[in-house]
């Protein structure tokens, strides 16, 4: 540091954030913040150094001004003695969170409730009978965990077997459709309706040959026709199941129509689309998008967000999306992300005020080696009590770094109590 000669004082090295035009970014410069949401760009790291003029000139194409980070030095009068500051600490989270609590209260509950689903779907596909009291058992569990707290059962939805696709679908579904609905505002019968509608919505592939369901390579135009009867022999089954539910009925018959008339069987558009159609619809595309099937691979849920976003006013309602981002988060629960620093970990809940940054447990070093787990608040970064080298770089796959969300599950336990102090580890 430079000091005048007196030694009276000495320059002092501050960060600040300045908005700026994008015809002053300059290689080597941090932006933390764009004029517009992170989603409608391909920018997905919410903080990253301009490396490239390519990457200026894409910045250019979708922003007029950002906002850069930097150090300035301002004198400071009075003598000080010099010292080095120390790397930023994360904050611990000390007790367990409460998504932590709810996951512990839910977990048997969740096991259960998947099989009851699958029992559900095998007597659909021997008899054509829809037990709806069994349904509606797992509706009233999953309304009440959501209701405590959703952040837990949408952990507990990302752990999946592609054997058993179809049925975790269903059940994924269902909750994030609740979750969803109370995020729109919904309550008590609503939630219940909306969790029915979920759960029932993918009952026509009952009916449906295997060989087609789940066959590896691309369906000739007759194979997918009989896929697109599934919305069709839902309906039927539900009817014939005399549902008490017309919403349901309704979802399981129209979830694949789009908002520009795209979508099947009917090729409905825009208000001819029920709202509770339309909702299902955009859950039912976020989970099949993100997971795994035999015919294709899956994609991390923030692919699958900007996929949606991108969609919007085409095959989703444009709000109805958005608010779906609100409910999900950037990163949902059970999302593997990768930090600046080269950490990496899972996402375990959202925070409701900064929606891009998670609480999250990081598992592997910058090297991508198992360490004991930590617990960091992400949202102080924004708060400026954590540096930037802890903002998300990527979101990946389940299994991503050797991190699956079954694997870590299967402890027993979403959070160990007696978890090292993050700060010891920097």
């Amino acid at each position: 540091m430079s000091s005048n000669s007196s030694g009276s004082g000495r320059f002092v090295s501050e960060r600040t954030t300045k908005k700026i035009p994008v015809a002053d970014l300059q290689i080597g410069m941090w932006i933390s913040e764009l004029d517009r949401d992170w989603l409608g760009t391909p920018f997905m790291m919410q903080g990253f150094r301009v490396n490239t003029m390519d990457e200026i000139q894409t910045v250019a194409k979708y922003c007029q001004h950002v906002w850069v980070d930097g150090v300035e030095e301002t004198w400071s009068g009075r003598e000080q003695k010099e010292t080095i500051k120390p790397r930023p600490k994360p904050r611990v989270i000390k007790n367990q969170t409460s998504s932590t609590e709810e996951n512990q209260r839910i977990s048997g509950v969740y096991k259960q409730a998947r099989s009851i689903t699958r029992s559900i779907l095998d007597e659909i596909r021997l008899t054509s009978l829809i037990d709806t009291d069994k349904a509606k058992d797992v509706v009233n569990d999953c309304v009440g965990s959501v209701i405590r707290n959703p952040d837990a059962l949408l952990w507990l939805s990302k752990i999946r077997s592609r054997d058993e696709y179809t049925s975790e679908h269903c059940l994924n579904v269902c909750i994030m459709a609740i979750a969803f609905g109370r995020q729109l505002g919904y309550e008590g019968k609503e939630l219940f309706e909306l969790g029915v509608c979920g759960l029932l919505h993918d009952v026509g592939k009952m009916k449906v040959p295997d060989e087609v369901l789940n066959k590896p390579g691309k369906l000739t135009d007759d194979e997918f026709n009989i896929i697109k009867s599934h919305t069709e022999i839902g309906r039927d089954l539900l009817m014939a199941a005399g549902s008490d539910s017309a919403r349901a009925v309704e979802a399981a018959w129209c979830h694949h129509e789009r908002v520009d008339g795209s979508g099947y069987p009917r090729g409905l558009k825009g208000n001819e689309i029920s709202r509770t159609a339309m909702i299902i619809s955009i859950v039912d595309a976020f989970d099949a998008m993100t997971a795994e099937r035999c015919y294709k691979p899956s994609m991390s849920p923030t692919e699958a967000l900007k996929i949606m976003y991108d969609s919007r006013g085409k095959h989703f309602d444009s709000d109805l999306v958005d608010q779906f981002i609100q409910t999900v988060g950037l990163y949902p629960p059970g999302t593997v992300v990768e930090l600046v620093n080269g950490q990496a970990g899972l996402v375990i809940e959202a925070n409701p005020s900064f929606k891009h940054l998670p609480k999250i447990i990081v598992l592997c070093d910058e090297l991508k080696q198992p360490i004991e787990e930590q617990l960091i608040d992400l949202s102080l970064v924004q708060r400026g009590k954590l540096g930037k080298e802890f903002l998300i770089r990527n979101a990946h796959v389940d299994g991503a770094f050797g991190i699956s969300v079954r694997e870590y599950q299967a402890k027993g336990k979403l959070v160990q109590p007696g978890a090292k102090d993050a700060a010891q580890m920097f």
